[in-house]
């Protein structure tokens, strides 16, 4: 997968277009649809991060995908040079299946969320926002984690309707 989302990059400075992947070439693994995102740090800060909430194309197709948009279309980071390339660390984590959380309250929400394990999707009246597992490390607890992807989805911190929906999910992760 690293190997995929380099020559991605790389075809992006080279074309202006993701690599296109032939996955019946690859070990079935990544054949299959499953979903990941590509983050991307240059010289040790933030270049970009794109993925995908629901799979849509073999993951090896979706890495390559993300890893071009993560370097050459998220408006967070600068445009990329082929000097630049030489310095960036990839960072690919694929998703589990999502589950949803049942819940009776905000608390009971908060009380079942595995600080460092669990990726948290919320969903609200046509609003989505995630966090990866990986971001916990920015963070004080899981109530400052469910806080921040409310602020992902569009809502306030303080906002709380019983008719979230909340999905938790885990990564498979992967660095140069």
């Amino acid at each position: 997968m690293l190997e995929i989302a380099d020559r991605s990059i790389r075809a992006g400075l080279l074309t202006r277009w993701p690599l296109q992947v032939e996955v019946a070439t690859l070990p079935a693994e990544l054949q299959v649809f499953r979903n990941a995102f590509v983050t991307l740090y240059r010289g040790g800060t933030f270049q970009g991060c794109i993925g995908s909430m629901r799979p849509v194309a073999p993951l090896a197709q979706d890495v390559a995908t993300h890893a071009y948009a993560a370097a050459h279309t998220d408006p967070r980071g600068s445009v990329l040079t082929e000097t630049d390339f030489a310095a960036l660390k990839i960072h690919v984590s694929v998703l589990s299946a999502p589950e949803r959380i049942e819940f009776i309250s905000e608390d009971d929400m908060v009380s079942k969320v595995r600080p460092g394990i669990d990726g948290l999707i919320a969903e609200e009246n046509g609003r989505t926002g995630t966090l990866l597992p990986s971001v916990w490390a920015n963070l004080r607890d899981a109530r400052d984690f469910v806080n921040h992807v409310k602020v992902k989805a569009g809502l306030s911190e303080g906002y709380w309707s019983s008719t979230i929906r909340w999905l938790r999910y885990t990564t498979e992760s992967f660095s140069n």
